[in-house]
């Protein structure tokens, strides 16, 4: 896969969605003749139509009908199949997540479930569409990796990625049309390892999905006013990186993680679980839903709402670093 400037600025115009299912999965395809790609009705909404005209044989429409698909796809993982099975995050992770549990975490099953329209992409759909609770759900689950994509180019690293892993995987999509650009190069992507995005010394920004950019954009607001940050970008929730977490405890003074997701049981939980172990450890402030639901609009209205854009993470950060 040629990865160049200009095609990473294509799949940013596709979303996370787009890329993951019309750049990535056709590749994959052309490597596997075990691989299946389920979904429940979002075919044509997820950007599948050059894999289904190029492998008609290894798609399965399985219409609305979430918990279903759960179902078949740990069958076809039992009988050898690699399968990737994907409708809105709202649905898998929570009408599904039952079958989840049992038919592929506990079983251990070789399938690999993608979340779309993560956090709340499907702005004006409400609550019904959004997904501010999924890793709390996905991550509590024995036996299962869970990702979270900054951008369309990590997207498409985190499908190949788990298409070559063995074991249940939830990778969350949050990205729409236009999906901001994190990385305008290549880099090494590797399960379980934290990137670092900038280095700084008094602040360590630990973002994962779309707050990722929103992370960046804070820490050059931030270093206007003196204010040094450290911005890592949080792609595997489960397993954390501790190795790069202990560094970070040790040479910072304040920590912020931030996620489009509830506060409770997400990014910002996981990393403070195994905060809770050490000793001599910075505070921690979590930016993200404050355990309540926001009024539907635009995403962006929607961040404003709860003070996830660039310019409000830099002010909050600003008051804590001058407390």
């Amino acid at each position: 896969m040629n990865i160049s400037r200009a095609n990473i600025r294509a799949w940013s115009r596709l979303g996370q969605r787009g890329s993951f299912f019309g750049i990535a999965m056709p590749e994959i395809a052309k490597d596997r003749d075990n691989l299946k790609l389920l979904t429940a009705d979002l075919s044509l909404l997820s950007g599948m139509d050059r894999f289904i005209s190029a492998y008609p044989d290894k798609f399965l429409q399985v219409g609305i009908a979430e918990q279903n698909m759960i179902g078949i796809a740990a069958g076809l993982a039992m009988e050898g199949d690699c399968v990737f099975a994907t409708t809105y995050a709202s649905f898998i992770a929570v009408r599904s997540l039952e079958h989840i549990r049992q038919h592929l975490a506990h079983l251990q099953c070789n399938v690999k479930i993608i979340g779309s329209a993560a956090g709340v992409v499907a702005a004006r759909s409400g609550v019904s569409h959004w997904a501010t609770e999924d890793l709390a759900f996905m991550r509590v689950l024995p036996n299962l990796t869970v990702l979270s994509a900054a951008d369309s180019l990590e997207a498409i690293k985190m499908a190949i990625s788990a298409a070559n892993m063995e074991g249940p995987v939830y990778i969350r999509l949050s990205g729409g049309l236009d999906c901001p650009v994190v990385y305008q190069e290549d880099y090494d992507f590797e399960i379980g390892k934290m990137v670092t995005l900038r280095e700084g010394s008094d602040v360590a920004i630990l973002a994962t999905g779309l707050m990722v950019a929103e992370a960046l954009e804070a820490a050059r607001l931030l270093e206007e006013k003196g204010i040094s940050c450290t911005v890592l970008n949080v792609h595997t929730i489960k397993p954390l990186d501790k190795e790069r977490l202990d560094q970070i405890f040790d040479n910072h003074k304040l920590l912020v993680t931030v996620e489009e997701h509830n506060v409770l049981g997400g990014m910002g939980s996981a990393v403070a679980e195994y905060k809770a172990t050490k000793e001599n450890v910075p505070r921690q402030v979590f930016l993200g839903f404050q355990d309540a639901f926001a009024k539907a609009g635009t995403q962006r209205y929607i961040w404003e709402q709860t003070g996830l854009t660039g310019p409000q993470i830099a002010e909050r950060i600003e008051k804590e670093v001058f407390l």
